[in-house]
């Protein structure tokens, strides 16, 4: 039985956050009930610099349930880095990473648990299609993974950051430097045992996605350029003691 951890980065979820709250408290009394995780599991909400009243939202959740757990980011650092420093801080024996919309679908959380009870130190949930999305989102998504594919970076198809990683993973990523931030392309360096379970994408449960056009293609350069041949005299990415974010963990 493991002490499991959620690590959600949220920017302006304010609308989302109630709810998705109540979806994690269903499913870790369920996973509790059936011995799959222990008692001190937690949800760290990491609230990255957002503007509207996504960390009040997240102060009132944890004043209501028992698990939840708050970071601040001093200013919007981006997702990648919200997600480092919720993997860095949270305390737990296997961390799950999701975002805060919960289109991914939590059914998959204890196909991810049996995974690593079985070996595996990292557990990828992949999407088994994209049926719902527009024609350009399929493209340009797709077009994504092969081009990264193409360019030698090693990365999973169909996955974004929806995964479970075990403490020593999670100890070997604070170890690893990159010149840019990229998490999808860093993980699968790591070197460990490794599992997928696959799963359909649901609708946002509330908000919009902040994830438009501009951002995606943002964060599609970054994975080009972070594992480019020719790396330069840059230095290393930042580690989880250099990102500035200040943290008001709520402990009972």
């Amino acid at each position: 039985m493991c002490t499991l951890a959620f690590v959600v980065p949220c920017f302006n979820e304010e609308e989302a956050l109630p709810e998705t709250a109540r979806r994690l408290d269903f499913l870790l009394k369920d996973l509790q009930d059936k011995g799959k995780i222990g008692p001190d599991s937690r949800v760290y909400f990491v609230d990255d610099g957002s503007t509207d009243a996504t960390w009040q939202t997240i102060r009132n959740l944890a004043e209501t349930y028992g698990f939840v757990r708050g970071m601040k980011l001093s200013r919007n650092q981006g997702h990648q880095s919200a997600l480092l420093a919720g993997l860095m801080h949270a305390r737990g024996d296997c961390l799950i990473s999701i975002d805060a919309d919960l289109q991914d679908d939590l059914a998959a959380v204890e196909a991810m648990l049996d995974a690593h009870a079985a070996g595996a130190d990292i557990v990828y949930g992949v999407r088994k299609s994209r049926k719902t999305d527009s024609l350009f989102k399929r493209w340009s998504a797709e077009g994504y993974y092969r081009l990264l594919t193409l360019m030698g970076v090693e990365v999973v198809f169909n996955h974004a950051d929806y995964r479970l990683m075990s403490r020593r993973a999670i100890d070997a990523l604070r170890e690893f430097g990159e010149v840019n931030l990229f998490l999808r392309g860093i993980i699968p360096k790591l070197g460990f045992n490794t599992a997928t379970v696959y799963y359909d994408r649901a609708e946002r449960i509330a908000g919009e996605s902040k994830y438009p056009l501009r951002k995606m293609l943002g964060l599609a350069l970054q994975g080009v350029t972070s594992f480019s041949v020719i790396r330069g005299s840059h230095p290393r990415c930042p580690g989880p003691s250099d990102l500035l974010f200040r943290v008001s963990l709520r402990f009972r």
